[in-house]
């Protein structure tokens, strides 16, 4: 079944509460940067906390989070632990809000300009 066939059914009001639960996780600048440094693979917590200027701490309470709205799992190699990603759809979250904050703030979005399309 194709899912862009069964959006906006009536049996999809049922996912917008929940739909509201990944936006509000969402709403948090911190967890936001935590998604950005997980799409370039599996980071310990030191290495997160460095990429988004945070303390470890704040940054485990945030993956705590995260592991509960299952957006992140986890992986052990000995005593450390990594996180990732779990699937794709936090990242494509992400990445259309900032396209979307790209837009509200006038001028030509950089997702929109040649140099960064042939880039990618």
């Amino acid at each position: 079944m194709n899912a862009d066939n069964v959006i906006g059914d009536v049996g999809d009001a049922e996912f917008a509460e929940v739909a509201v639960e990944v936006f509000r996780m969402l709403a948090d600048a911190t967890r936001v940067r935590i998604i950005l440094a997980l799409r370039t693979g599996d980071l310990s917590v030191n290495e997160l906390a460095e990429a988004v200027g945070k303390s470890p701490a704040a940054v485990s309470q945030h993956l705590a989070k995260l592991r509960l709205a299952r957006m992140v799992s986890t992986r052990h190699v000995g005593t450390r632990v990594y996180y990732r990603l779990e699937d794709e759809h936090a990242s494509a979250l992400v990445t259309s809000a900032i396209q979307q904050a790209e837009h509200s703030l006038g001028g030509v979005p950089r997702h929109h300009r040649s140099d960064a399309r042939s880039a990618s």
